[in-house]
């Protein structure tokens, strides 16, 4: 079930949150996703917030599909990039081999506890046979609302492999890190790169 706390807190941080992400480098994770995929491939941008992975997928030849549940988004994304993005919940996702790629960077973690093996069963269903996966979520335990009243899952990296390879997929890297949210906390993240069998 989406939140709409999540969604609304969204709706009323667009400016916040386009200063955080607006003035980052090109991410060189997002730069190792576009290059296990080839020209013309079609990428579904899950929570595209202002579509800015979703402007550089499409700068690097990749066809894009952006979507997310919060409606200021979209329309921020679409003024700036004119990138035909949609607003979409994660439960919208229903296609069958339609994608090679998913860039599910840090959005699943606002997904209820209970919904993600479902929600990833469906990213399953849209890739097509060895499509890529990327999923960006933060460690943890539990879940909790922040400052702006978005909810958060947390997971270890182990659930988390448990649950994309209950999912059907096969996990390629592990990437972990940390940095500063919007909400203005350091936290720790992984970035689990998978394929779909």
């Amino acid at each position: 079930m989406t939140d709409q706390k999540t969604i609304q807190a969204y709706n009323g941080q667009v400016d916040n949150y386009l200063k955080m992400v607006g003035e980052l480098e090109v991410d060189p994770i997002l730069l190792r996703f576009i290059d296990r995929l080839k020209a013309n491939d079609y990428v579904l941008d899950l929570g595209c917030g202002p579509a800015i992975a979703s402007a550089v997928m499409r700068d690097k030849g990749l066809r894009v599909d952006p979507v997310d549940a919060a409606a200021g988004m979209v329309q921020l994304a679409n003024d700036k990039f004119n990138i035909a993005a949609r607003q979409a919940q994660f439960s919208d996702i229903d296609t069958t081999n339609m994608y090679q790629g998913v860039w599910a960077n840090f959005s699943l973690l606002h997904a209820q506890t209970e919904d993600l093996a479902a929600i990833l069963l469906a990213l399953h269903t849209a890739l097509v046979t060895n499509g890529v996966l990327h999923l960006g979520m933060k460690l943890g335990q539990g879940a909790k609302r922040d400052k702006y009243d978005r909810y958060y899952a947390y997971y270890s990296q182990s659930e988390l492999e448990s649950y994309v390879t209950g999912a059907g997929f096969s996990v390629l890297q592990v990437e972990l890190g940390e940095s500063l949210g919007m909400a203005g906390d350091i936290e720790p993240w992984i970035v689990l790169s998978c394929i779909a069998q």
